[in-house]
């Protein structure tokens, strides 16, 4: 109801043609983000049923959900740039087709090919109808002085998901086995269709900003950013975001069996993370519009690289676990609204979703690592020690990073 109120709200303090619209793309893109990121989210959970089904150590699971990060980054900016010229309703439809259709394949043909195939489809359909394009319909028709508030807010709701799916994934586990639940969260996912109707967006209503940025083209856009210090700053811290994302969604909960607690609390510890995200995404995305977000993205990863050390040092409990779950995920997609808002203060409105796509593809790089290494790591040592300490030593390297990211300051068109 918070979330509601809050709405209502910005809606009503809008004056020109966009108020109904924009309003309309932010609830839409937050459901959207909230089925693909809570479905995404629960796969940690299949970690331990899965390989034992196939034989195999970590290693091939965490490689499976890696290359579904890749593929991910690498599709963002792909998708970015045709959500940009056609609009984000085509593209998201087309999302949740590969979202199904990767979770079926899983379900029903399981061996080593089928699970890495089914991933690869996963991370295409999250590129699709995923944070990147959902992010950039609400930054094209939100007005300039709730921008930040905006995509705190949409960020918020689809974080709501991760909460849901958490628990109710592992209810259906529990009760029916893993193909039984994937076959069940295809049919959740099949949601995103319909919600995609929400983000058509009429041509002229797109990007009309003023801003001097938003006249220029896409290839300059590109060869602005390029050559843009803040913006291969921005990229590189938010290369760590997506270690520590994809490490501890994909690991946490085994994590948690391994240190002599139960797998209820490993799920129900992931489910906090999400629930409290929906506070500390909205308290970003807010912060983000009065204060310096460069700076506000330092303090969240040293604030990270806190918790985390926090977590691994003290003697391990199950109100150790939730207290884990409800800290890091004050912290856990904070970073969003801030760097896509970030790229908007820097290029403009128009190109967003491609060049904030470009910034993802870093984040993904870094969730393959992330996500793969740690199963590597744990089958080589048997532990993930080695893993929690690269993660704090990455969350320090980012804050620092991102401290020294310049003022925004509006782009002036490149000479052809």
């Amino acid at each position: 109801m918070v979330f509601l109120e809050k709405v209502y709200i910005l809606s009503s303090q809008t004056h020109d043609s966009r108020k109904v619209n924009w309003i309309i793309v932010l609830i839409s893109s937050g459901i959207i983000i909230s089925i693909g990121m809570g479905v995404r989210q629960s796969f940690g959970l299949f970690l331990q049923p899965v390989s034992e089904v196939l034989g195999e150590g970590r290693t091939l699971f965490s490689l499976a959900i890696a290359l579904q990060n890749l593929c991910w980054g690498l599709a963002a900016p792909v998708f970015g740039a045709m959500a940009d010229k056609y609009g984000p309703a085509r593209i998201c439809m087309a999302g949740g087709l590969f979202y199904m259709i990767g979770l079926l394949l899983m379900a029903g043909f399981i061996s080593p090919a089928t699970l890495i195939i089914g991933q690869v489809l996963i991370g295409m359909a999250l590129a699709s109808a995923g944070m990147s394009v959902a992010l950039g319909a609400v930054a094209k028709v939100a007005p300039k002085e709730k921008m930040g508030i905006a995509l705190g807010l949409v960020t918020a709701i689809g974080s709501f998901g991760q909460f849901i799916m958490l628990p109710f994934s592992q209810t259906l586990l529990s009760n029916f086995g893993w193909q039984i639940a994937y076959v069940v969260l295809a049919a959740c996912v099949a949601a995103v269709t319909l919600f995609s109707l929400g983000l058509r967006i009429p041509k002229e209503q797109q990007a009309s900003t003023k801003d001097l940025a938003d006249a220029i083209t896409a290839k300059q856009a590109i060869s602005i950013a390029f050559k843009d210090k803040n913006y291969l700053l921005l990229t590189t811290g938010f290369f760590v975001c997506g270690l520590h994302v994809a490490f501890i969604a994909t690991h946490l909960p085994t994590y948690i069996t391994d240190i002599g607690l139960t797998t209820k609390v490993g799920s129900w510890a992931l489910a906090l993370v999400g629930l409290f995200n929906i506070i500390g995404s909205f308290t970003a995305g807010y912060l983000g519009g009065k204060f310096s977000k460069k700076n506000l993205l330092a303090f969240i990863y040293i604030a990270r690289s806190a918790v985390i050390a926090f977590f691994v040092f003290m003697p391990p409990s199950p109100a150790m676990a939730l207290f884990f779950g409800s800290a890091i995920g004050l912290l856990w997609l904070g970073t969003i609204p801030l760097t896509s808002g970030l790229v908007v203060s820097f290029f403009g409105a128009k190109h967003v979703t491609m060049l904030y796509g470009m910034v993802f593809l870093s984040h993904q790089i870094g969730s393959f690592f992330g996500a793969w290494y740690a199963g590597y790591i744990y089958d080589l040592t048997g532990s993930y020690q080695t893993m929690w300490s690269i993660a704090i030593a990455a969350g320090i390297f980012a804050s620092a990073i991102n401290f020294s990211i310049g003022t925004p300051k509006p782009q002036a068109p490149a000479i052809a």
